[in-house]
């Protein structure tokens, strides 16, 4: 009914000056409290701008989340681990001043095992020739093709290094990833940080966020914005909705009018990745992987995973995959895939590994209803839908988060920098 009722009362609305000017001086709600989210709500207090910040979640960070599933004693990042690009990330000056850990890089790959077998010299060198000059070759030189068409010009070793780089750094199969968007992506020092989901919770406690939340509708048809959430219907000056792309590609937000064919366009041109993580805890009194370093396991028909060992110098090690075989394992539930890496742990570190696994914890982003994805990558021939998704809509309703960010896409500092730039677009748009 609600929307023939708001037909009727259109030309009153316009007809109104104090209900103009509320729409001017009304709360900004937004939707989300991730990196965005959180960014966006600390901009607008800082400029004075009353806002109403709703979660679907128990907790705040969205895909920045350190998880202690394994015990207290045993957190490890379930997302994003590393402050990339440090030298302009946002996070690196907040993560000094807060005191945070950082690793080194001395313990890279240094291991590589191949359908439960050590490599071969032969084969450690030829995995080493695939990546020799593949960044020259995923430099887009004519159309926007994807990252496998673009590694083909230098043969099947360079084609298996792509695989191996984008389903390891974006959570997503070469296919289906856009050289053009890849090559945008900023580059710099990466800090790999201790606990980064619980820096991110700290370092926004003390905003005021309702939890539990969920958003299922936005009406932007009047002056006004009605936002129907688990929480009862809230009504505000305009919306910066902040949810990941595999969210609203998913319609779990119903948005009336329907979104324009400009917005839908880009959110089209974009798809989320399935960057995945296994967390096991281990006995160390039975077993020490620090004595092994991070290893790569590859087998046939199944997916390349990456063993973080002892991370921090906890009894852990964290198997990290992505592409279509990690969505299978997510689909799959965790006890598969704690088998799956317990099995893969074993031909790395011999059989002692298997009874040292004390618990493992799955962090599948694919399948969380929050997120359905790890972040947003961007497909072949589609280059500019993350710019694109950052035009309003209806001067209302706003975008922001992680796949909006340009060179800083798929980070939370990108999404922390988006956060604050809707903020800013917001505040101008209802001060004209």
């Amino acid at each position: 009914m609600r929307p023939t009722r708001r037909t009727v009362l259109t030309s009153a609305l316009v007809a109104a000056p104090a209900l103009r000017a509320w729409a001017r001086t009304g709360p900004v709600v937004i939707v989300g409290a991730g990196a965005a989210g959180l960014a966006a709500a600390s901009a607008l207090r800082s400029a004075g701008r009353s806002f109403i910040l709703v979660e679907a979640r128990d907790r705040i960070g969205g895909r920045a989340f350190t998880d202690r599933a394994l015990g207290a004693a045993y957190p490890f990042d379930a997302g994003a681990e590393y402050i990339h690009w440090a030298e302009r990330n946002p996070w690196a000056p907040i993560a000094r001043a807060a005191k945070a850990r950082f690793a080194g890089e001395e313990g890279w790959a240094r291991k590589l095992v191949i359908d439960g077998r050590p490599a071969t010299e032969a084969e450690m060198a030829n995995r080493r020739a695939g990546f020799s000059g593949l960044d020259a070759l995923l430099v887009p030189k004519a159309a926007d093709i994807s990252l496998a068409e673009a590694a083909g010009i230098g043969g099947p070793m360079a084609v298996q290094a792509a695989a191996g780089l984008s389903r390891l750094s974006l959570g997503e199969d070469p296919e289906r990833v856009s050289a053009m968007d890849y090559d945008r992506l900023w580059s710099g020092t990466d800090l790999w940080v201790d606990g980064y989901g619980a820096l991110v919770a700290h370092h926004f406690a003390d905003l005021p966020v309702r939890l539990g939340c969920p958003v299922h509708a936005i009406d932007w048809s009047g002056q006004d914005v009605r936002i129907e959430t688990g929480c009862g219907t809230l009504t505000a000056a305009a919306v910066i909705v902040t949810v990941p792309v595999g969210v609203l590609k998913a319609g779990r937000v119903a948005f009336t009018p329907a979104l324009p064919a400009s917005t839908q366009a880009a959110l089209d041109g974009l798809r989320m990745g399935a960057y995945t993580k296994i967390g096991l805890r281990l006995d160390p009194a039975k077993l020490d992987p620090a004595t092994v370093g991070d290893a790569v396991s590859l087998a046939k028909g199944g997916p390349t995973i990456y063993f973080e060992m002892k991370p921090f110098g906890r009894s852990l090690t964290v198997a990290n995959l992505g592409g279509d075989l990690a969505r299978d394992l997510c689909r799959a539930g965790e006890a598969a895939a704690v088998a799956l890496a317990t099995e893969r742990l074993v031909a790395i570190l011999g059989a002692d590994a298997r009874d040292a696994v004390v618990a493992g914890r799955l962090a599948g982003w694919w399948t969380d209803p929050y997120a359905l994805g790890s972040y947003a990558i961007v497909a072949p021939g589609h280059a500019e839908a993350r710019d694109r998704l950052r035009d309003p809509v209806g001067g209302r309703v706003f975008f922001a988060g992680e796949a909006l960010a340009g060179g800083g896409a798929m980070t939370v500092g990108g999404a922390t920098l988006d956060g604050a730039r809707a903020a800013r677009d917001v505040l101008k748009a209802l001060s004209t």
